[in-house]
């Protein structure tokens, strides 16, 4: 398959009958999630339905919701956007870590320098060691 072939998740590629028969649901199903807001496929040039793999699996993980978490289609939404803001701040916070990150030396460099004692620190020992009585 070369690179032309390839399809994104997010690609329209399903018509309703076939979304309904991969997901193992019937289509007014798919429609109602659609009417709730729950997906929203992109439509052909004549209005027809196109789903996506994305689509796919965003119902496939509202049934799993619920059938086996016994939550509703409002919760699932809750549940969906809560997911994608994560994920949002996820890559947002390892492109800041990325940005961050400087080479080992450079790290390490600062705490050295911060951890050996300074002139004023000898001086001072040397200052104890002085008034010491034997």
């Amino acid at each position: 398959m070369n690179e032309n072939e390839r399809q994104t998740d997010d690609e329209p590629c399903y018509v309703i009958s076939i979304a309904a028969r991969l997901l193992g649901v019937h289509q007014q199903t798919l429609r109602y999630y659609e009417r709730a807001g729950l997906i929203q496929p992109q439509r052909s040039a004549g209005n027809i339905r196109l789903y996506s793999r994305a689509d796919l699996q965003l119902v496939r993980q509202a049934q799993r919701l619920i059938d086996e978490l016994g939550v509703n289609l409002a919760g699932v939404e809750v549940i969906v956007r809560m997911g994608k803001r994560i994920r949002e701040l996820e890559n947002r916070l390892a492109e800041m870590e990325g940005r961050l990150r400087l080479p080992q030396r450079q790290i390490g460099a600062p705490l050295e320098r911060a951890a050996a004692p300074g002139p004023g620190k000898a001086h001072a020992d040397q200052a104890g060691a002085d008034t010491r009585v034997p």
